[in-house]
Parts: structure tokens; sequence; C-alpha cells
């Protein structure tokens, strides 16, 4: 199938005028969910990429297990690279391609009337690769370099650091919540649980994509398998009017035998009385 963008409009217009309601409702969550999310994301990034040295670390609220960390990676969610610059710009191109492809769906999902849970765990995975893809094709554009301890990166397009779809993500939020040295012998090595830097863009993805496979595992069965279950469902409820109906004829039938036995053991007591 061809991707349109012009047909989808203006079939989502069109049913604007049919069914507003339905359709804007769930047009306004998707896009209130992706422009909040979008909005922290970038919002926090901007402001430690401008206020904070590369390596740069606050701890929130004097936790130990819960800081703003600042670091800047290459490639994928959680600090996971790809190799080399034809790795980054494939990366990249990838996400652009992914974003269309989740808009598409979520346009599908919007017309179909899915549930709201479905359609708000979409929005919240385009959000953070709408996040994402933006440090990658602007920030390189937009801001000087981060050195690691060597001064504050500023906002001056005319020095930035890499080309456009070139720069690199900027993670902060950093959770060790087990940070320990083992004992000797379990080998005495520094041990730190959950050690990810990430970012809001991140979060949101692995939130919508968690909550996808726990609460909406049949979006991803084929139509053969909705198609059978649908089937087993329907036989079912046929079944258990049937069975009804059979327990009901066989008490009606006892009761009935029940009955006869003492009219006939009735007439034999008054024939011998007589």
């Amino acid at each position: 199938m061809t991707f349109r963008p012009y047909l989808y409009l203006c079939t989502l217009m069109e049913d604007l005028t049919v069914d507003p309601g339905r359709i804007r409702k769930r047009s306004i969550l998707c896009l209130v969910t992706v422009f909040v999310i979008l909005f922290m994301d970038q919002l926090l990034k901007i402001w430690v990429k401008t206020n904070m040295e590369y390596g740069d670390e606050i701890k929130l609220m004097g936790l130990e297990w819960a800081r703003i960390h600042f670091v800047e990676n290459e490639g994928m969610a959680f600090g996971i690279s790809l190799g080399g610059k034809a790795g980054k710009l494939a990366l990249s191109i990838f996400r652009i391609i992914a974003i269309g492809f989740l808009i598409y769906i979520i346009y599908r999902l919007i017309r179909s009337k899915e549930r709201w849970g479905l359609l708000l765990c979409f929005s919240l995975i385009l959000a953070g690769a709408i996040g994402n893809i933006l440090d990658s094709a602007f920030y390189g554009i937009l801001f000087t370099e981060s050195y690691y301890q060597g001064g504050l990166a500023e906002y001056n397009p005319a020095r930035g650091y890499a080309p456009l779809l070139f720069g690199r993500v900027v993670d902060m939020l950093y959770f060790p919540l087990i940070d320990t040295t083992l004992p000797s012998w379990l080998g005495g090595k520094h041990f730190q649980f959950f050690r990810p830097v990430f970012n809001i863009a991140d979060a949101a993805i692995s939130t919508g994509v968690i909550s996808l496979l726990i609460f909406h595992r049949e979006f991803f069965k084929s139509p053969k398998e909705e198609s059978a279950q649908n089937k087993t469902e329907t036989a079912s409820d046929q079944a258990a009017p049937t069975d009804s109906h059979t327990l009901a004829e066989a008490s009606d039938k006892e009761t009935s035998t029940i009955t006869s036995e003492e009219n006939q053991n009735n007439n034999s007591e008054t024939l011998e009385n007589g």
C-alpha cells in the first residue's frame, strides 16, 4: 500500500464532518500526549545542555540513587550506539521512517475507534521517537560542543558541532538503585544495578512498549488468530444456552416421572382400601 499523507488527511477531514466527536476526542488525546512529552523532554535537554558541563552530576533531593548526570550518546536508547557515521546516519533515517509509520498507525487506530489506552501507548512511543530525532537532527547545528569538564555549550548555529542528522542525543536521568561493592567471596568488585543514563523520550518509549505488551497483547494477534478466537467464543456462547435447555428438559422429565409414579401408588392404595 502506498503511503499518501494527503489522502489520509482528506479522509480524516471527512470523518470529522461525519462524526466529529469520536475523531476529535481521540485526536486531542494523541496530540496532547505527544506535545506534553516533547515539551518536557526538550526543556530538560536544553537546560542540561546549556547549564551543565559534560559529566556534571546533580543529586535529586540529596538522594544517592536519583541523579541528573549529563552525558550524550551517538545512538539508540539508554546509550546503545551503532558504529561510525554510516551507523549514525542509518539510525537517524530509520527513526524518521519509524515516526511516519507510527503516525499512520495512530491515524488508523483513531478511525477504527480503538481503546483510549492503546492510543495512549502509541502516542508515548511516537513522542519519544520524535524527541530523540530532534536531538540527532538539530542539536549538532544549533549548539556548540560539550566537552568533559570543558565549559558550557552555547546556542550558536554559526558554530554547531555536527551537520544535520549527526547530532548527539542528550541523556541525564540516572537511577543507580544499588551502588555497592560485592563481598570478597563474590569477587569484591564494584556492583551497580540499573546503570543506564536515559532521558524522558527514552522513558516514554519504554513505557509505551511495555504497556502494549502487558495490557494490549491482542493488538499483535494476526487476523487468523482473532477469527479463531471469535469462533471459539461464539461457539461457547451458543453452547451455554443449549446445555441449560437440556438440563431443564431433563429436570421436567424427572419431575413428570416422579409425579406419574406417585399417581399410580395413590390409585393402588385407593383400590386396596375400596
